[in-house]
């Protein structure tokens, strides 16, 4: 029997979804790992991106420390944790939420640097505050680019959580390190399509509520500067080869 028909014996067989152990005890779990690590970094990233896009100073600053906390490798973070003591979903937290917060901080952080100077005057113009302008101007602006960095650090956290079981955390990453314990192959690939398929369910519905979320009116900008892309790609001409 080959690894793919192992794997689709296992996902049909109803004992390994029940259980503490079981798939769904084991997505409840990686679930709530993933969102607790999602709103600490959120609770970094917003204020800290929110701060420096408001005031438009510090972005080679928001730009460095992003990209050297994603050099990170996560599963370095979390061994060091666990030399220190913290094993299990506090280290996985931890580890998995500095590598969230790159992704929001920069979305943050750009989403309000775009915000048009002309309507940030404008706002000022009318009598509004600075914390009036941003709450009721500049972040309703950049909310399409703070909810894809929200969404691009969960996909990212769902991926990255199953290294918990190398640290004795749970999640759908106990189903792959068992596999790999006792080599049963089929079952570690059970286990990434388990994630994988975690993953693009989360994405969609993440994708959802960030298209509610937008007014109507960017979300028809938006839709009018696809099309004008979409129209000048096209209009481009191909280069011939040499």
């Amino acid at each position: 029997m080959d690894v793919l028909t192992e794997a689709l014996t296992w996902l049909n067989d109803p004992l390994n979804w029940t259980g503490r152990r079981g798939v769904i005890a084991l997505s409840v779990e990686h679930l709530r790992l993933s969102a607790l690590a999602v709103l600490l970094a959120a609770a970094v990233a917003l204020p800290l991106g929110t701060w420096l896009g408001h005031r438009r100073r510090g972005g080679v600053v928001t730009v460095v420390l992003a990209n050297t906390s994603r050099a990170l490798p996560t599963f370095a973070v979390l061994t060091i944790f666990a030399s220190t003591g913290l094993f299990g979903a506090t280290a996985t937290v931890l580890a998995v939420a500095v590598f969230a917060v790159p992704p929001i901080l920069t979305n943050t952080f750009t989403g309000l640097m775009e915000v048009d100077a002309d309507v940030r005057d404008a706002a000022r113009g009318v009598g509004m505050s600075g914390g009036r302008s941003l709450a009721l101007v500049e972040l309703p602006l950049a909310l399409p680019l703070i909810g894809a960095g929200l969404r691009t650090a969960t996909t990212q956290v769902l991926a990255t959580v199953p290294l918990a079981a190398l640290v004795g955390g749970t999640s759908l990453g106990s189903v792959i390190v068992q596999g790999m314990a006792l080599q049963r192959y089929g079952q570690v690939v059970a286990g990434a399509v388990l994630v994988a398929a975690l993953c693009l369910v989360v994405e969609g519905v993440l994708a959802g509520v960030q298209h509610l979320l937008t007014p109507a009116p960017m979300r028809a900008h938006a839709d009018r500067r696809r099309a004008r892309a979409a129209r000048r790609a096209s209009d481009e001409p191909v280069a011939a080869p040499s």
